[in-house]
């Protein structure tokens, strides 16, 4: 049921998008610093929208591997404690009274 489910959403994603690209057709100049070149808008869109998606992983990769790393200390700490608990519940208890 949920492979079901996720085919007919790729399936209404492809459709939107047929349905974009064809209602976005019209050629646009695209001018960059070596020249230009006329490419049809929803193609410069959607290049843009994946020049927009690698920058911001990019520009967010910085905190996700500080975040990583502060786990793995953390993980090695709470490894560490737990080491400790079970060395001084081994320890005998001694009653001096």
């Amino acid at each position: 049921m949920l492979r079901l489910l996720y085919f007919l959403l790729a399936l209404i994603v492809v459709i939107l998008g047929v349905v974009f690209s064809v209602l976005n057709a019209d050629k646009v100049q695209l001018y960059y610093y070596l020249g230009s070149v006329e490419l049809p808008l929803s193609l410069v869109l959607i290049l843009a929208m994946i020049a927009g998606a690698i920058l911001g992983v990019l520009s967010s990769l910085g905190f996700i591997l500080g975040s990583r790393r502060n786990a793995s200390k953390l993980k090695r700490s709470v490894e560490v404690a737990e080491k400790e608990i079970v060395n001084l519940r081994n320890i005998p208890i001694k009653n001096e009274h």
